[in-house]
């Protein structure tokens, strides 16, 4: 349970004083300040998005609403498997984290933790999420989550990332697995439903970050990170956006007749996957009129696609309480 969504904005993290030229001594962060930077680390407006993928894929499993427990275990695990991941994302991502405005404000660049600390911190805590997910969920969830952070520590952040214009979209299968742990948590098996799921997840990632690199490209390209929006044209990376946008869509609907889900689902796929289109189609327009950087109005499919991704699986989780 790793990253998916993209978040925009700068960490807001506390400006620590620096040594003073005469060596004088300076005041040390307060206790506050350094669990903010810690909580920092584990970018939780990410975790927010990741874990409205996984609740109601569960409420899909148990066809109405699933046990208490579980889903607070299911939480607590998610959340600490997903602070995992992305502490040492930062972790091994702090030298280009450093230039890149929309990044420069963590924690790590901002000399709020050291990379050792921050080192053994997403270590603890991926270890924490794999027994608690283990002791209270099931293995089989905790080996998925374990196999996330893997993929996403490894594949993405350490191999993708920097070397392929495919890097988001083979990385992102990392933040496709929520949908498979919410799913194994109440039934301790794999099954066609959640994998449709993660078959959406995976097509919404390209729209989704590819219109935060088109806002963000200078930053991308000051690093030499080979995003999509950096190597090709506005008019290119909007028509692989659309392109993403129709298959996300279709598969979205998919869900339909391989859940058996009632009438609210796919209405609500339908709907939402026709203001999906009609948003990447209005992108690639301003491409076409030979728009650039903020005239191409990139944000508004970004934050659009927060907002679609959440109702569609909401939908997902109303459904079986009316079906």
């Amino acid at each position: 349970m790793f990253v998916t969504a993209v978040d925009p904005r700068p960490a807001a993290t506390t400006s620590y004083p620096t040594p003073q030229p005469d060596g004088t001594a300076v005041l040390s962060p307060s206790v506050r300040d350094v669990v903010k930077a810690y909580v920092g680390l584990t970018k939780p407006r990410i975790i927010e998005l990741l874990l409205i993928t996984t609740v109601p894929v569960m409420f899909l499993a148990a066809g109405g609403v699933p046990g208490l427990e579980v889903v607070a275990a299911t939480l607590v695990g998610g959340i600490l498997a997903a602070g995992s991941a992305n502490t040492i994302n930062c972790v091994l991502d702090r030298d280009i984290d450093e230039q890149m405005r929309r990044t420069r404000r963590r924690p790590l660049p901002r000399h709020a933790v050291s990379p050792r600390s921050a080192t053994i911190f997403g270590i603890v805590l991926g270890i924490l999420a794999t027994i608690e997910l283990g002791l209270l969920v099931n293995w089989l969830s905790a080996g998925l989550a374990l196999a996330a952070n893997a993929f996403y520590v490894f594949g993405y952040t350490m191999v993708l990332k920097r070397r392929t214009v495919q890097n988001i979209v083979w990385g992102g299968i990392a933040g496709c697995f929520p949908t498979l742990i919410g799913w194994t948590a109440v039934t301790n098996e794999l099954a066609w439903t959640p994998v449709v799921l993660f078959g959406v997840v995976f097509f919404w990632t390209p729209p989704h970050t590819w219109s935060l690199a088109m806002r963000y490209r200078e930053d991308y390209a000051s690093v030499d990170v080979p995003m999509l929006p950096v190597v090709a044209t506005p008019v290119a990376t909007a028509r692989q956006i659309m392109a993403y946008s129709v298959v996300m869509v279709i598969t979205s609907i998919a869900l339909w007749p391989v859940a058996g889900t009632g009438f609210v689902y796919p209405l609500a796929a339908i709907v939402l996957g026709f203001l999906f289109l009609r948003e990447a189609r209005a992108l690639l327009l301003r491409a076409h009129t030979g728009a650039d950087g903020a005239a191409l109005r990139p944000m508004r499919l970004f934050h659009f696609s927060n907002i679609y991704l959440a109702l569609l699986f909401i939908a997902a989780a109303i459904d079986p309480l009316l079906h």
